[in-house]
């Protein structure tokens, strides 16, 4: 896509919108940026660069593009080939691994949940420190539930898709019983 973007519109057009999209952005980094982009436009604007230069840039940024989009494409072949695998596997353990995660994950945060609900409830004396326990596991849960998220989403995705039947295979043949 954004070797796409690059050859149509070209790395002016590119600098102009990163240059001004950057200059939104509160911290001196991003200021930083959009300040570079700016003197870059204006070197270009100037003459300072010239036509020959611009193209060659064009050129490089349009194979860099494709590289990355290369590098994209094959670990998404890869993740897919691991998720195939996975549902193919003979080994029930391997094909449950998502579902068992998410049943264990459920389970622990209700435990917790329930366990929190309680103190808070009847032993309103130990909040504080229950609350404070539970900001220092937020981390550990966060990526928890976000690996949860993503099995979630990657499954829906993988039920969405329609498998091609096999050719090899004829259909069986049904018998009727006289």
């Amino acid at each position: 896509m954004l070797a796409t973007i690059i050859a149509r519109l070209g790395l002016p057009l590119l600098v102009s919108l990163i240059g001004g999209a950057l200059g939104k952005v509160d911290n001196p980094v991003a200021q930083n940026a959009s300040l570079a982009l700016g003197n870059f436009e204006a070197a270009m604007a100037g003459g300072a660069i010239s036509a020959e230069q611009l193209a060659e840039a064009n050129r490089h940024a349009e194979k860099m593009a494709e590289l990355k989009a290369k590098e994209y494409e094959t670990a998404m072949a890869e993740i897919n080939q691991s998720l195939r695998l996975e549902t193919q596997s003979t080994d029930a353990y391997v094909r449950r691994m998502r579902p068992t995660f998410g049943y264990l994950m459920a389970i622990t945060w209700a435990a917790q949940m329930l366990g929190i609900a309680y103190i808070m409830i009847f032993r309103t004396e130990s909040a504080p420190a229950v609350l404070d326990g539970m900001e220092a596991l937020s981390t550990i849960w966060a990526v928890g539930l976000s690996v949860l998220g993503i099995y979630v989403y990657k499954r829906s995705e993988e039920k969405k898709v329609v498998p091609v039947p096999s050719q090899s295979k004829p259909p069986a043949k049904l018998k009727i019983n006289e």
